[in-house]
């Protein structure tokens, strides 16, 4: 795997499936929260269930919505032949369900590992409905009543603090704030993925990306844009850096062109010096 822990992360992700609790993953964007869950369902040969948070997100796109298409059909045969006498109970059964992220989590055979990424960016009505799932493993629905989990999904919650969680979706799971990595941890990133990079170029990359989050930028680059911009300088078969390069690859890191000026109109040397607290 290419993913690089530290021992706190570590631990808490070791509680966490021992315990049988989500947890909640805070952090900036780009510090590779989303990228623990891909990894931990690889590790444990199991599905990645993803729900993408967004404002407005309700319970027809992350639970479930019955198919309306197929008990019509059921009523039209109904009338055919009404002899049937739990007909009611069969259109409402999970049979005419259409099952979203959360419902299919729930509902899988195997346990699974949940994503539920930028839970920050769903509206607060939302987080409320969450706290049956996180806390009893649990959904109800009206027509149907309550379906427990066959096998507790691995549930794991990221924010990017667009806003405050509520206490209440927070008590229900353990806590953990990702950083960014040291420039130690930097460079093994970069080396997992990129094993024949030089060193010196390994250093000076990390060095100037580290540097940048330092700086005012409208947006910092994560380990993501870390790694694009080593692999780019590796597909151009580059061992050092210099003005020209930086400029025609700094599109490759920065992603907001407020940033990119202000990257390129500032001397190369500031962000090749020394990185605080190193």
């Amino acid at each position: 795997m290419d993913y690089v822990l530290s021992h706190e992360l570590a631990t808490a992700l070791f509680l966490f499936q021992k315990l049988e609790k989500p947890i909640l993953l805070e952090g900036n964007p780009g510090t590779g929260k989303t990228a623990i869950a891909s990894v931990l369902a690889q590790l444990k040969d199991t599905q990645l269930i993803r729900l993408q948070c967004y404002e407005g997100l309700d319970v027809n796109t992350a639970v479930y919505e019955w198919n309306y298409q197929k008990q019509l059909l059921h009523i039209k045969l109904f009338e055919q032949k009404p002899q049937d006498p739990q007909f009611s109970d069969k259109i409402f059964s999970l049979e005419y369900l259409l099952k979203r992220p959360l419902l299919k989590a729930i509902t899988a055979k195997k346990k699974v590992v949940l994503l539920i990424d930028e839970i920050d960016r769903a509206d607060e009505e939302f987080e409320a409905y969450l706290l049956e799932v996180l806390s009893e493993y649990q959904i109800s629905i009206p027509e149907l009543g309550t379906i427990k989990a066959i096998q507790k999904p691995l549930v794991i919650l990221t924010s990017n603090q667009t806003r405050q969680l509520s206490d209440a979706l927070k008590r229900r799971c353990l806590y953990h704030w990702v950083e960014f990595p040291s420039k130690e941890k930097e460079l093994s990133i970069l080396k997992k993925h990129l094993p024949t990079m030089e060193d010196d170029l390994a250093q000076q990359v990390v060095t100037i990306i580290q540097n940048l989050r330092e700086a005012n930028l409208q947006k910092a680059p994560g380990i993501a844009e870390t790694v694009d911009w080593a692999k780019t300088l590796m597909v151009l078969c580059k061992n050092t850096l210099d003005e020209s390069l930086i400029r025609s690859t700094s599109g490759s890191f920065l992603k907001n062109n407020e940033d990119i000026n202000y990257f390129l109109s500032r001397p190369l040397e500031e962000f090749l010096m020394p990185i605080k607290n190193e």
